[in-house]
């Protein structure tokens, strides 16, 4: 029998509040029926997330500045490698609790079409090309390629969904159809046909009046029937009584779950779908979609070897999780992640016998971790990888706090520093309590979005009284997102970005500043100037907003980035380009193919790594 027939079967006999109780995140077991009570919630944004110790890679938003695919494969094979190991163990107690399970809730393929989002930073930028490339990659490396299926992954948030955070229960996102088409479904409909994946997860917004996870033109329409897509979608947590606390599309919580799993939503994370029975007996919605419903579920977990012997994923052991190779990949992907906004020679650093390691940012652990994340069990923070990577005299001052008041003893011990030191490395920024999802972040209306694009006020002051120092200033800035960096890519000698790099983070950002590593990294975002450049944050048209549209003059432009080499691109057309690397460095260099159609449009991304001297052709 097919996963499918033996998903049929086994439904058949449950009675309507047993297939009800199935379509809940938290099941229950049926004890009577063989079927174990499971748990549908896991995360593994960059790792396996909230299930005690993982190998904590670069936040998202640095894995889409590598441009590399295949090591995002290769990254989320490991992630999978150490979630199936966690759930074999976990299993062995009889049943799985919340994120110890197998049906994950990543990647989110939203684009980052604002640098106020707070969540931003969990998303592979603003382009939905980039997006959609590496949302495969990274599907196809959870999901495995199998008998049975690896992981399920979970695309979200669908659709039409990057801010603001504070108002997200009840805001109507109204776009139109180019812009519908063209930049927020894009990717969604790319990874469903290049990748499968098991789900996808409604946003908690409307899309032109209609809630997302009720919505028949999203889900019926598009999802299902443009889209071609198979799977099953899951609620966004609390998403179905939105429906009807917030949005005033229905009138209780029995026709809010009904309009949502006759739209073809059959999970519910939230407390919405225990109405479905009253909802049946109203008349609301009748048996039959309920069964289909529970069919597609228990399909999937069919599908991932739940009542099985034989899957080949059961062996995985547990001494895959954090092991040595993991922390070798996650090194190697963190360093390819970081960007290199400006050099005036002063990188990679040799001769240096005095370096002065400063900011708030610099000893920090959390701005290795971004968000949804797991435990490592070791880490590197910018300061631990610096004083490990060099035989040079680290000197280190916090210089101020992270966005609180000004600290004139902390400023004063920073310039201090700063003057015994042949240079600088100014580590600022922002962290995952100033930007992230409504309710985790700790600015000031706790929306978790962000009102302005500058530094903290005490770390800009930090930054001009350290440059004005007179010694050669490297800016390591920090960030989920953009932040304007106008003023060190005029003073400083070196500015780098760094996206929450991970556990290694220091010891990549290290490996990057000493030589050890060229820098290969590229924006995945543009990094503007001004909030006050771009249209209001509740405007979803695409209007002056990303590297296609704005009319302004970025800071650093979308795919900006450096090596330490001379790399030349000869294009002999649009489809063919020779690379020749005339510097020093063995590079990763990643080449982008764009198109005017009408406007500029990212049509083509390839990473190849260069030795020096070397030349190479690369068809697109």
């Amino acid at each position: 029998m097919t996963f499918e027939e033996r998903a049929k079967a086994l439904v058949s006999q449950m009675t309507l509040a047993e297939k009800l109780s199935q379509m809940v995140y938290d099941a229950p077991a049926i004890e009577r029926l063989g079927v174990p009570a499971y748990n549908w919630w896991n995360e593994c944004l960059h790792g396996v997330a909230r299930a005690g110790t993982a190998t904590v890679f670069p936040q998202a938003i640095g894995m889409a500045a590598s441009f590399d695919e295949e090591l995002l494969h290769t990254v989320a094979t490991a992630v999978s490698d150490e979630a199936r190991a966690k759930y074999n163990q976990y299993k062995s107690f009889g049943h799985t609790d919340i994120y110890q399970g197998l049906t994950f809730w990543s990647p989110n393929i939203n684009i980052f079409r604002d640098p106020r989002w707070g969540r931003g930073h969990e998303t592979y930028g603003e382009d939905p090309y980039l997006t959609a490339r590496m949302g495969t990659a990274f599907i196809r490396g959870l999901q495995g390629n199998g008998k049975y299926r690896k992981l399920d992954a979970t695309l979200k948030h669908f659709a039409v969904h990057s801010g603001p955070e504070a108002g997200r229960h009840a805001f109507n996102a109204v776009v139109g159809e180019k812009d519908l088409y063209e930049t927020y479904l894009w990717a969604f409909r790319y990874c469903i046909e290049h990748a499968k994946p098991s789900a996808v997860m409604g946003a908690y917004n409307r899309v032109n009046g209609e809630p997302c996870c009720a919505s028949p033109t999203l889900l019926g329409d598009i999802l299902y029937g443009e889209f071609g897509f198979d799977g099953y979608v899951v609620s966004d947590c609390g998403a179905i009584c939105d429906i009807n606390n917030h949005h005033k599309v229905t009138a209780n919580e029995a026709e809010s779950a009904a309009l949502a799993v006759n739209n073809g939503c059959q999970l519910n994370c939230g407390t919405a779908y225990k109405w479905l029975k009253t909802a049946v007996a109203l008349g609301l919605i009748d048996e039959e979609t309920i069964t289909a419903a529970v069919e597609q579920l228990l399909t999937a977990r069919f599908r991932l070897g739940q009542f099985d012997t034989d899957c080949e994923y059961d062996a995985i052991p547990y001494d895959v999780v954090d092991c040595e190779a993991h922390r070798a990949l996650n090194r190697r992907m963190a360093g390819e992640s970081i960007v290199l906004l400006k050099n005036d020679g002063v990188l990679p650093l040799k001769n240096a016998k005095t370096l002065a390691v400063i900011g708030p940012n610099a000893d920090a652990t959390n701005v290795l971790l971004g968000n949804y994340n797991g435990t490592p069990a070791r880490y590197a923070t910018l300061l631990r990888g610096i004083q490990d990577g060099t035989d040079a005299r680290v000197l280190y001052a916090r210089g101020s706090d992270i966005w609180e008041s000004r600290n004139d003893y902390a400023l004063n011990e920073a310039v201090i520093t700063a003057r015994q030191a042949d240079a600088v490395i100014l580590c600022l920024g922002l962290n995952p309590q100033m930007e992230g999802e409504e309710g985790d972040a700790y600015n000031a209306d706790m929306s978790g979005d962000r009102a302005t694009l500058d530094l903290p006020r005490p770390q800009r002051e930090l930054l001009e009284t350290i440059v004005a120092v007179g010694k050669p200033v490297i800016l390591v800035n920090v960030s989920g997102s953009c932040v304007d960096l106008s003023f060190a890519k005029e003073h400083c000698a070196a500015v780098l970005q760094c996206f929450y790099p991970g556990a290694e983070g220091g010891n990549a950002l290290a490996d990057v500043l000493f030589g050890k590593v060229s820098p290969s990294g590229r924006l995945p975002v543009t990094f503007y100037r001004s909030a006050d450049d771009l249209p209001p944050f509740e405007d979803y048209s695409m209007e002056n907003r990303t590297y296609k549209f704005f009319k302004g003059e970025a800071v650093f432009p979308f795919g900006h980035g450096l090596t330490y080499s001379d790399i030349r691109e000869n294009w002999a057309d649009e489809r063919t380009v020779t690379l020749e690397n005339r510097g020093e460095y063995d590079v990763n260099y990643t080449v982008l193919r764009f198109e005017y159609i009408p406007h500029k449009n990212l049509c083509g991304f390839k990473k190849v790594f260069l030795k020096a001297g070397e030349s190479k052709t690369v068809p697109f």
